[in-house]
């Protein structure tokens, strides 16, 4: 089987573009990172999903992001917004796509792969700049100029099959796969359990991604005194 490494936070689109990937043939080396992020449940979503749908392998990789901070997601002195607000919001992680999709670069030299998935889209997104396809396409020169790999004719794709797609379409291909959305985390204050809030930009775009799909969203939730309601 040809390889990919697919990146794997355990929210619900890189749930979606495992079960992609692996329904195009690929044996699918899964890579997490651990940055120290707000919502460390992910992690161990990941870690169901990847069991889930049968990934040939998983690692968890730890870099911590927080002593930069800079991000509601690393720095606990920056509230996480509960409501939508204009321009990139402050759960933007600096260059986190850039360090993650770095990561599986290497690890996908030294298995061979030459293939790379990951869940950005460009549709139903908080406005974050690592997500357009203007930056994946631009990743994917820098790839092929700065690799072995590439340059002794081995090329390097970066597959990103969710970035046209609107959430609830991505939720009607994931459930398509028997992909098990009640596996996956994708609140950005969730619960050590991988209860979500219900009030964050995540949660938001979830619940309206589900809505739009008439599909019931599993996520289990916070009670209004827990979320701070």
């Amino acid at each position: 089987m040809k390889k990919a490494v697919v990146l794997l936070s355990g929210g619900l689109d890189s749930a979606t573009v495992l079960a992609i990937a692996k329904s195009e043939g690929y044996a699918c080396h899964c890579l997490s990172l651990d940055y120290h992020q707000r919502h460390v449940a992910e992690l161990n979503a990941a870690k169901r999903v990847a069991a889930a749908l049968e990934a040939t392998e998983h690692r968890i990789i730890q870099l911590d992001l927080s002593v930069f901070g800079g991000s509601a997601l690393t720095d606990p002195a920056i509230a996480v917004p509960q409501a939508p607000t204009d321009g990139i919001p402050v759960t933007y992680v600096p260059a986190r796509n850039t360090i993650m999709l770095s990561l599986a670069l290497a690890w996908a030299e030294v298995l061979g792969a030459r293939d790379i998935f990951i869940g950005v889209n460009a549709v139903d997104y908080s406005g974050y700049p690592d997500c357009r396809l203007e930056y994946i396409a631009a990743f994917e020169r820098m790839a092929n100029l700065a690799t072995k790999a590439a340059v002794e004719g081995k090329t390097i794709r970066i597959h990103t099959p969710l970035i046209h797609l609107s959430k609830a379409q991505i939720i009607q291909r994931g459930l398509a796969l028997g992909v098990d959305y009640g596996l996956t985390v994708s609140c950005y204050q969730a619960d050590a359990s991988g209860r979500a809030c219900g009030r964050c930009d995540s949660c938001r775009i979830r619940r309206e991604g589900f809505l739009a799909a008439g599909i019931a969203d599993p996520t289990r939730m916070m009670s209004c005194e827990e979320a701070g309601l």
